[in-house]
Parts: C-alpha cells; structure tokens; sequence
C-alpha cells in the first residue's frame, strides 16, 4: 500500500535550469531520486529547449494525481516497478502514448496494455552463487527449486515487491497449480528464513551459510563500486545467465506514462521519447546500472559488468495482473514463515 505523500524535491526549473523563460514546458511526477534524472532532464532541456518541471516525490504520486483530477498539472508520471506503473493505468489516470518512436524501440511485452506506460529500462531479477562452491554458470528459474540446493539457497522475502513480480511472471507462465509447487520447492531448499535485503544474500554467501540466491542486477553493479565491506560480498559471488526453462530473464522496470489530463501532451511525448535515444538511454541507466530499452545501445555499463540481458516474452501487464495471486499463494505455502 503506498504511503503518505512525502515530497523532497519541487521544481527542476527553479532549482537546475536557470534560463531565461520557455515557450514550452512539461511537467514530470516521479518517484525516482533526483541525482539520478536530473542530467537527462537538463540534457533535454538544453537539446529542445522545453523546461522540465519535476515534482520528487518518495510515495503517494497515484493518489496525488488522483486528487488533483481534472486540474492536474503532470503530464509525465515515471515509476520503478512493473505494479505500480501499472496502478496508474487501473486507476484510470494515464492516455495511450501515441508514438512511432515508442513502438519502434520497445517492445510490445514492455508496454502497458493499451500503450498506457512504456519501459524506460530494466532491471533483471538472476540467479547468483558462490564462486568456489557452485561450477555452473547458468541456471534456469526452475531450477533453483531442485532438491540437490536444499539448505544453500537464499532469498529475501516472498512478499517483497521485487519477489512477488518475479512470482507473478512465473505464475502467469506456468499457472497456479505448478507456481504452488514451485513455491514450496524454493522453500525446502531454503537456507535460513526468507529475509534482509537483496545485497544480504551475497552476504551470505560469502560467509557460507548458502551458495546460491537470487538478486536484483542493479544491486551488483552496486555492490562492484562499493568502499566498505560489500565490495568484499560482491567478490565473492558469480552472477548466473538466468532464464526461465523455454524462455527470457524477467525484468522489472522504470516506466513513462502520460498524465489523463495532461495539459502539455505534445512535450510530453517529446519527453518520453528522447528518454528512449541513445544518449539519454546511456545516461539514466548507466547511473543505477540498469538496462538500456533501446537496443541500439550496445555498451552500457550493466552489460558491459554482466553481459547482455534477454528479457522474457511474457506481457509485463499480465505479470502486473498476477500480482495479488502471486502474494496470496506466497501465503498459502508459508513462504515467509
């Protein structure tokens, strides 16, 4: 459930973009940290001269749009996370993103339903494991539920976001019947009690009390930078080419979609739109290692630490629409018991 709005940051222009006044603007809504857009926004700025007005917000962006109904003032809303972008569409507060640009460069399976949000970039959700103790170097999904890692598999909690999308793309895969037991695999080969974080788990790793995990890639080109004891969790681990048994590596996302009522729609597209060239691709996803949607950009800074990543053909709306199953089956089995 999303909190109490918690803004932290108001008006990119006021703040980044002193210039003398616009003909054009647009206004961005955003639960993103501002270090990590602010060089896109003010590269978009710069190359087409529309001023970007950037709201910062830590939570409750849905149900500040809603509010402001009608007199809304966003015309863009960009979120990580493929329920959450979703949401927005559910709750009747986006338009389709009528763009050429857009269906040339993402990929039907990373667009809403309806065109409704679009991908910016993902993240992959893989498999890693001990350097000295694990030989394998690729792994399905599936897999991890093998009775042979019973007691060395590590994960954080089934009911956190970054799980219960992962268990919702299986679910819409392969249905209730099999992602109930594939559940209650994960479980029995569980090392400790699903928990912490997603950095923890090479914690753990390195210190023995498992030999495989999953993780969220982003976290690795992280932990790869990091000045403390977590450049240490991050040598000790290897990451594994993960992919579903007949299929991709499921993603998660930072997602665009247009405001119902938004008043700047042209330079809202435009907005969206230069987010997915190249140059703008580089820069935002190189900040939090994610990857590039435009698959013209071929040396970004996740693939060049892990190498390309194949995304799973499954629609990220039907994943969104799996969600609440996935969490009640996480439930059923006692998963986070």
């Amino acid at each position: 459930m999303i909190g109490k709005t918690s803004l932290y940051a108001l008006a990119l222009g006021s703040t980044l973009l002193a210039a003398p006044a616009f003909a054009q603007s647009v206004n961005l809504y955003t639960t993103r940290e501002p270090a990590l857009l602010n060089p896109v926004l003010e590269a978009f700025t710069k190359d087409t001269g529309i001023k970007v007005n950037a709201v910062f917000l830590k939570d409750g962006l849905q149900e500040r749009v809603a509010a402001e109904g009608a007199n809304s003032p966003a015309d863009v809303m960009l979120l990580v996370d493929v329920g959450q972008i979703n949401a927005l569409a559910d709750a009747g507060i986006t338009q389709p993103i009528k763009s050429a640009v857009v269906e040339k460069i993402v990929p039907a399976q990373l667009r809403g339903p309806g065109d409704n949000w679009v991908t910016l970039t993902t993240r992959a959700r893989i498999a890693i494991a001990s350097k000295d103790r694990v030989k394998e170097d690729a792994i399905t999904y599936e897999d991890l539920a093998d009775p042979k890692w019973k007691g060395k598999f590590c994960i954080r909690a089934g009911q956190h976001p970054y799980n219960n999308a992962f268990f919702a793309a299986y679910l819409a895969r392969n249905g209730a019947e099999k992602t109930e037991a594939y559940l209650k695999g994960l479980k029995a080969n569980t090392a400790r009690k699903p928990g912490g974080g997603d950095r923890e788990v090479a914690r753990d790793i390195l210190s023995g009390q498992c030999d495989i995990a999953i993780i969220n890639t982003y976290y690795l080109g992280l932990m790869s930078q990091a000045k403390n004891e977590q450049k240490g969790w991050y040598d000790a681990i290897k990451p594994l080419k993960t992919t579903f048994a007949n299929g991709g590596t499921h993603v998660n996302v930072s997602a665009a979609a247009i405001a119902k009522n938004a008043p700047n729609k042209d330079s809202a597209v435009k907005l969206i739109e230069y987010m997915l060239a190249e140059k703008a691709q580089t820069a935002y996803g190189d900040g939090n290692y994610e990857f590039p949607v435009n698959a013209d950009v071929k040396e970004s800074a996740a693939v060049k630490l892990l190498g390309a990543v194949t995304p799973d053909t499954t629609p990220l709306g039907d994943v969104a629409k799996n969600r609440k199953a996935a969490a009640d089956l996480v439930d059923k089995v006692g998963f986070d018991n």
